[in-house]
């Protein structure tokens, strides 16, 4: 016993292990520690010099304590009003509960929060992920920075449609990043190649899996369906044989949807189009990542304008429109001439050709907009 007394040769730190088990060992235990203070001085807002919180938690260097405190304030534990400890001398932190907090009592009151408590918030259109977030999802998982931000539209556009609020916005984009991640390496996983490469042809559809995937990914289903004549015309003109084509059409589409998303999520007030209206140089951006050519697209515009000035009709988003009805242009223009041999050939009128192109550019689904 007599060396069992000599290893423990100091108070122990006591924290909740419900608490532990409910915001993390790290967090209980720095915020055992920053309770004890709080009683000590009790005063309001609490400080303590980096130092000295070093000493009382040898076990952490200061970049540990940082990230530690962060972490309880992105879960709404507490509000931290000193800058980062590797940059101060002093941390100044407050607790985010209008009642004394005890952690071997009420473990729970912090983390059973209702969305109408302070410190809660709307995620912004301009939102996104700071530093510290990238840095522990390319760290601890791996995940390279191009894919994590990537993922940011389609979060931001997603969270801004269902209104809600959060403490937390970064906790809540790294784990829907990791979820991601996650799935599409299974998805990837899935749809490994075919067992022998092949060419493209205008009959080709992405299988049921891919499109799944899609839609998981919060892509709408008509986004999609625009999106297989381009590939398909693209390919197809290339004459290039793989045995990943459902895979090809998938990040084609993630890069458009992620463009499309950041671009327009904006551009939401009504109005009749101008005289003088131009595509946004965002608009080309998708175009170029579609494989269409600007041009082309171009030169749609004195008839597209002169349309819907005729139409008087109000829209919140021109460059959609006429990024809608570029593609259905290009597709026809090309499906049109494919297919005119067959359709001499048969003595027929190109309803094949109508046929497939209203099955891939159905765009009612924005006729909200």
């Amino acid at each position: 016993m007599a060396i069992m007394s000599s290893l423990i040769s100091e108070s122990p730190l006591v924290f909740s292990a419900q608490l532990a088990a409910t915001i993390g060992l790290e967090e209980a235990i720095m915020l055992q520690a920053l309770h004890n203070i709080a009683l000590i001085q009790g005063e309001k807002p609490c400080r303590i010099n980096v130092a000295a919180l070093a000493r009382k938690l040898p076990f952490w260097q200061t970049h540990d304590l940082q990230r530690v405190c962060k972490s309880l304030a992105d879960k709404g534990i507490i509000s931290i009003n000193s800058p980062p400890l590797t940059q101060t001398d002093t941390l100044v932190f407050g607790f985010t509960c209008d009642e004394e907090f005890s952690p071997a009592i009420k473990p729970v009151t912090y983390e059973v929060r209702d969305n109408r408590q302070a410190g809660a918030n709307r995620i912004s259109a301009q939102w996104q992920p700071d530093a510290t977030v990238l840095t522990q999802l390319r760290q601890h998982h791996n995940i390279p920075d191009t894919f994590s931000r990537q993922q940011v539209p389609a979060f931001v556009t997603y969270w801004r449609d269902r209104g809600d609020i959060a403490h937390s916005w970064s906790a809540k984009f790294l784990e829907h990043v990791v979820h991601q991640w996650q799935r599409q390496r299974s998805d990837l996983a899935f749809l490994q190649a075919a067992p022998e490469a092949n060419n493209i042809n205008g009959q080709w559809r992405p299988n049921p899996d891919a499109v799944e995937i899609l839609q998981r990914n919060g892509i709408n289903p008509a986004f999609i369906e625009d999106a297989i004549p381009e590939f398909v015309l693209y390919w197809e003109e290339r004459g290039e044989a793989t045995t990943t084509w459902n895979s090809k059409f998938i990040q084609h589409v993630k890069r458009q949807w992620a463009r499309y998303t950041s671009t327009m999520q904006n551009d939401t007030e009504p109005r009749r189009i101008p005289v003088n209206w131009q595509p946004s140089d965002d608009v080309f951006d998708i175009l170029r990542m579609a494989m269409i050519d600007a041009d082309f697209a171009r030169s749609l515009v004195p008839e597209f304008v002169l349309y819907w000035k005729e139409t008087n009709q109000l829209y919140s988003s021109w460059n959609t429109k006429f990024l809608q009805h570029v593609k259905y242009c290009w597709a026809n223009k090309h499906l049109r001439l494919q297919n005119e041999g067959q359709q001499n050939a048969a003595g027929a009128n190109p309803a094949g050709t109508g046929s497939f192109i209203s099955k891939h550019t159905d765009r009612s689904w924005r006729e909200g907009l």
